[in-house]
């Protein structure tokens, strides 16, 4: 019997190494995100530390969303595990699809936890914050 390592029959996506997780745009919820966080960033072996600023990283995005969500509304994370890294976006639909401010001491902050960090919004509205932590390669310093 042969090993069949060809691509995935047409209609069929490749399989993606990716967690949603949808929930209501409030703040009494955010510690489900926190540990979702963790819990992805263990599997991906990252240091105590990395895991520790991804949390707080991603609460602090979702604190800059959340200040601007409209009432009733979710707040949506999309989690993309990868060789190199994770990357996570954050977004709620706003009344004005307006942008967090970049000079500002949590964007600062933001940053400087979790590497690079962009946001964008949507045609309807909607806000995202992106990060992308990368993970330290084995033998490099």
């Amino acid at each position: 019997m042969t090993e069949d390592t060809a691509a995935p029959p047409a209609g069929f996506a490749a399989v993606r190494d990716a967690v949603t997780v949808r929930m209501p745009a409030a703040s009494a919820y955010l510690s489900v995100l926190r540990t979702a966080t963790a819990g992805l960033a263990a599997r991906l072996d990252f240091t105590l530390d990395d895991i520790e600023d991804l949390r707080i990283g991603v609460d602090e995005a979702c604190a800059m969303l959340l200040a601007q969500a409209l009432p009733g509304t979710d707040l949506t994370a999309e989690f993309e595990l990868t060789d190199t890294g994770m990357r996570i976006s954050v977004s709620v639909l706003s009344a004005d699809g307006r942008l967090p401010e970049r000079d500002t001491f949590a964007w600062t902050v933001l940053s400087a936890l979790a590497g690079d960090v962009d946001a964008f919004a949507d045609a309807d509205d909607r806000v995202t914050i992106v990060l992308h932590k990368h993970r330290a390669m084995p033998g490099s310093v």
